[in-house]
């Protein structure tokens, strides 16, 4: 069997198991689980063969004219260089991995055969644009995914949070991809095809007229996609899916989209050195941003999600430092340790029965009731805080050595400004990542007072997932040499100035945040909390603001926890900042005063002025014809001598009238 035929089967067989899935999930539920794992292990053994063939060699290319248009064709084409490929075992594996364990996480739950099917087309539309080779091709994937993550953050759709969860998803990446789509539409213009090969071949020719405003275009398409400043504010928000759903939304799929698309197109952005620097700009204020209100959050995968923004402002950046090759390591290397990670907190939740800090904060033992999650979310956690060996190093140095490069002039593709505001970006948001990453291991490990419940090891389907998953956390990093073939022969390994100031920033975040916990949890042994009144573990949660649904489907019996504060290592980080950082900048509530409200009050409008203007002309063309019927109406009594007394006036009066009108005429 041929490479293309191998890679054509990788994105149809998850799309035939959602088929499958969705026809059988009511009639055979005992084919649901099958076909959710196997059709995605296939796809994942699959996309491996179809990198083994590839070997990063030049990329193969296939295509075949979808239908005809006139003038720019469409055409069904596959593109597969080093990138495509490794990006696509990343897809499969980690699909693989949240469908096997979401058949122990979610075995109670009555609508986990849609659930199951939706992954399985949100995984089909993933590797689509992962292999696809002509924009409007990719475009069909890009919006199956938006309409996926629509219906998966909604899936406990009886709450109110995960309705406008999902409601806000949905409509803040739409807001990015209306530009996207002008954007694709002006780049084929220009270009003469929606094909990548030949648009590139047209920018390597100088083709692009604008290429400023296709990349800006573009470039708030990505914004919302990959939850980068301003269009960020969504992915907090959709941690109100299951924790599955997270998994595969911040480590292989939807967010990676963007930064995936922006490395197949790089060309076309480094044509234009004011589009970088906004690039840069953005992932600046994304990385620092997001770092920052991590510190500041209660719920745990709220934290996880904001480092995910983090880590793809990382990503954005390498780009806008022209260079794709640390953009997509990274990439990898992140998708294998945040899925590990929200993998984990969802054993955590599921062991704790909440997902407050503040409430795991004052349980003890926790650590020891799940050891499974306790060691590879710490591997999770370090790799996340770039700690050597862990492969989250690597990866992140790679993105600091080349905005040094970037900043030195040693990149010509590359403006030296974008380089500098990268690498000081980047070297403060590894502080501050390495900060939160140490306060929620100290949060949900470290924790002191009433026992953690005991109810016996989580499901081998969850915790063999993340040992599976600690594996490339470990060790992804010590492939940089063997891959650097893949990623356009780049150099993928730190230099000892970028390791020293990326180790230095994260070890003074961490040791900073253990010594502000340690000096939190004296003064909580000194007697700050002894008045503290037992309630059960649900109810701390709740006063914390962290409670999702979820935690109600925990069919385990929890202790009471003692309430109160909890020693929090961020309010003396943040100081006077972390009341704003725990709202997110109150970016939502800017949001809602500029565009919300005067939407709405511009609704308002338009339907009083449809009520009470418009429908008054239409009551009014039909009441003038009402009242004329209602008159004649009245005349016909079905009397005929009243029909022969009106006649006979008439007459009487059109005589009168012509006698008057014929002695006025004679008179004249």
């Amino acid at each position: 069997m041929s490479t293309t035929t191998l890679a054509v089967l990788v994105p149809v067989l998850p799309f035939l198991g959602a088929v499958l899935g969705l026809l059988l999930g009511r009639t055979a539920p005992g084919f649901v689980r099958p076909l959710a794992v196997l059709p995605a292990l296939a796809a994942a053994c699959l996309a491996v063969a179809v990198a083994v063939r590839q070997g990063g060699g030049p990329a193969l290319n296939a295509a075949t004219e979808l239908t005809p248009t006139g003038s720019v064709p469409i055409e069904l084409s596959l593109h597969l260089d080093g990138f495509a490929v490794l990006v696509a075992v990343l897809v499969g594996v980690v699909s693989t991995c949240v469908q096997l364990y979401s058949t122990a996480y979610l075995r109670e739950d009555p609508r986990y055969p849609s659930y199951a099917a939706l992954v399985s087309l949100f995984t089909s539309a993933m590797l689509l644009v992962v292999y696809s080779g002509d924009l409007m091709v990719l475009l069909v994937g890009w919006e199956v995914m938006g309409i996926c993550s629509y219906f998966l953050v909604g899936h406990y759709w009886e709450t109110e949070a995960a309705r406008s969860a999902s409601l806000k998803a949905f409509l803040v990446t739409k807001l990015g991809d209306v530009p996207f789509l002008i954007g694709l539409f002006a780049l084929a213009a220009d270009a003469g095809s929606f094909e990548i090969t030949k648009i590139l071949g047209a920018v390597a020719a100088g083709g692009l007229d604008h290429p400023t405003l296709i990349a800006l275009l573009l470039l708030a398409g990505v914004a919302g996609k990959s939850a980068q400043f301003p269009l960020h504010t969504w992915l907090p928000d959709a941690m109100a899916g299951p924790t599955p759903v997270s998994a595969l939304i911040h480590a292989a799929t939807m967010v990676a989209a963007g930064v995936y698309f922006i490395a197949r197109l790089l060309p076309v952005f480094t044509e234009s050195a004011a589009a970088l620097v906004v690039m840069a700009v953005m992932a600046a204020v994304t990385m620092v941003g997001s770092g920052l209100a991590a510190l500041a959050q209660d719920d745990i995968k709220r934290v996880l999600a904001y480092s995910t923004v983090g880590q793809l402002g990382y990503m954005i950046g390498a780009l806008a430092v022209a260079d794709r090759g640390a953009a997509v390591f990274h990439l990898l290397s992140h998708g294998a340790f945040k899925a590990l990670l929200f993998l984990g907190a969802g054993v955590i939740i599921h062991a704790a029965g909440t997902n407050s800090l503040a409430a795991m904060s004052r349980m003890d033992g926790l650590a020891k009731r799940v050891p499974d999650a306790f060691w590879t979310m710490t591997i999770g956690l370090l790799a996340l805080a770039a700690i050597p060996p862990f492969a989250g190093f690597f990866s992140k140095e790679t993105v600091l050595v080349a905005a040094e490069k970037a900043a030195s002039g040693h990149t010509e593709a590359a403006p030296g400004a974008a380089g500098w505001i990268v690498l000081a970006a980047g070297v403060l948001a590894a502080l501050l990542t390495a900060a939160y990453a140490a306060r929620l291991w100290l949060m949900a490990f470290c924790g002191k007072g009433a026992p953690a419940p005991v109810h016996g090891r989580e499901p081998l389907a969850m915790t063999g997932v993340l040992w599976l998953l600690a594996i490339p956390s470990v060790g992804f990093g010590l492939a940089a040499r063997p891959l650097a073939a893949w990623f356009d022969g780049g150099q993928l390994s730190p230099t000892v100035a970028t390791a020293v100031l990326g180790t230095g920033a994260a070890a003074v975040g961490a040791l900073l945040t253990y010594g502000l916990w340690q000096r939190a949890v004296a003064k909580a042994a000194a007697g700050s909390y002894r008045s503290a009144e037992p309630v059960p573990a649900s109810v701390a949660a709740a006063e914390s603001a962290a409670e999702t649904p979820e935690v109600a489907e925990v069919t385990h019996e929890h202790p009471a926890v003692p309430a109160g504060p909890a020693p929090d290592p961020g309010r003396a980080l943040l100081g006077p900042l972390y009341r704003h950082a725990a709202a997110g900048f109150h970016l939502d509530a800017v949001y809602d005063r500029l565009f919300v409200r005067p939407v709405r009050g511009a609704a308002a409008l338009v339907r009083f002025l449809d009520r009470e203007v418009v429908d008054t002309y239409v009551r009014g063309a039909g009441t003038g014809p009402r009242l004329l019927g209602s008159l004649v109406r009245r005349a016909q009594t079905g009397n005929v001598q009243s029909y022969l007394s009106a006649l006979l006036a008439g007459a009487v009066v059109l005589a009168i009238a012509t006698a008057v009108l014929a002695n006025v005429n004679a008179g004249s």
